[in-house]
Order: C-alpha cells, then structure tokens, then sequence
C-alpha cells in the first residue's frame, strides 16, 4: 500500500481491481465515449501517428487492445503510463472532448516512446521521471498559446519554457511523494538537455500543422538516407 502510493498507483483506483466482462464495461457510456475518442486519436491525430511509428521502428509496436486502458481515476489526473505493464492509462471520468483525449494520448505516449527507447528508472531516479516529464509537456501541445490561454495564462518571452517546467514539476508531485523542492531541482537539474532533446518530432510542434509536417519528415527520414 505504501510503496503503490510513493509511485502514484492511488490515481488509478481501477489499476488492482480484477477485468469487468465486456457486456459490463460496455454498459457504461464513459467507457465506449473513451474507447471512441481514442480510435479518433490513434487514426487521426498527426502527433500520436508519429509517436506510433517512432516506437514501431524502435521495435516497441503499440496495440491498441493491449496498451491502452480505459478507467476511472482520482479526480486530479487525466491520464497515466503504467512501467510495469507497459500500458497507457485513460482516466474515461475525466477526459470528455477530442482535443483534450488528443493531448493526454500523445502526452503519454511520450513517456511510453522514452521507456521503449532508453532505460528509465521511473520509480527510483526522480531526475529520470523529470527529463520524460518535461519532453512530454514540451512537445505534447500542452503548452500551446492557445491552450494556456485557455487556463488565463498570458505571458510573453519564454513563456513556453516556464509553462513546461511548471506542468513537469506538478507532474511530479502528483505522482510521487517527494517535495516541491526536490522536484523542482531535479527538473532544473535536467531542463537544458530534455527541453532540448526532441525526438521522434526534430521540432517543438506549436499546432497541428507543425506535427503533421514533422511526422511527413519522419516518414521521409530513411528516404533521404538512402543514396549515403
């Protein structure tokens, strides 16, 4: 009990509890909307399409049925990845508009390209949870104008870096039982080099239109490298 609640796994009520059937789950009109609005995502979405490839080509295929889950969490959080199976948490109670299921997707996905691709010591390295924490702000869209905007955020030059250390440190904190101090040195610590690693998108993608034209040049990668 206490070592679940240091790693954050009090958010996700439904993370211990045994599988209901399919006729039970579908009974409920939270889980088919979640179910739905994920489909949306993963077929349309340029930012999770990229993601989605970016962990195929590093030999971490994503399935929908096996990597994503569908639950009701702790009113706090909108979503969450699950190291030790691997898995994406949806909180279905909470996420309620495409744009906001977008956003938490490729947030996540994210956290779940980082784990595929390097080895995170989610649990026990608070610097490695703040470097994934501050990629997954940087280039989920979660620190777009338009969405700090939306939360009566309006400042100027370097705006973009402080809403991304400020959304990794609250990330931190929401997930492990460590103090604000602590958090916020270790995303200090390592905020040059995560702000500044960008892959799989090579840019920071402000809009939609960004990610759809980092994932064309994703998908073109090996063709320029071809001839070499």
């Amino acid at each position: 009990g206490t070592e679940e609640d240091d790693f954050g796994y009090r958010l996700f009520p439904d993370r211990n509890k045994k599988p209901q059937s399919f006729l039970v789950r579908s009974l409920f009109t939270f889980h088919n909307r979640c179910q739905l609005m994920l489909r949306m995502t993963l077929d349309t979405n340029p930012y999770a399409q990229l993601l989605l490839e970016a962990m195929k080509q590093s030999g971490c295929t994503v399935f929908n049925d096996r990597h994503f889950s569908c639950e009701n969490c702790d009113g706090c959080v909108s979503g969450g990845f699950d190291s030790a199976t691997s898995q994406i948490v949806l909180c279905q109670n909470n996420i309620r508009h495409q744009s906001h299921m977008n956003r938490v997707v490729t947030h996540e996905l994210i956290h779940a390209f980082d784990h595929c691709r390097a080895h995170v010591d989610w649990f026990n390295n608070v610097k490695h949870l703040a470097c994934s924490e501050i990629r997954a702000a940087n280039l989920s869209g979660d620190c777009t104008l338009m969405n700090e905007i939306a939360r009566f955020k309006f400042g100027l030059k370097g705006h973009h870096q402080a809403c991304v250390r400020d959304r990794a440190i609250r990330s931190i904190l929401a997930v492990r039982k460590v103090s604000k101090e602590m958090a916020e040195k270790a995303v200090d610590e390592v905020f040059d080099a995560c702000f500044n690693d960008l892959e799989p998108f090579g840019r920071i993608p402000h809009s939609k239109t960004d990610a759809k034209r980092a994932y064309r040049d994703f998908q073109n990668r090996d063709r320029y490298n071809a001839n070499l």
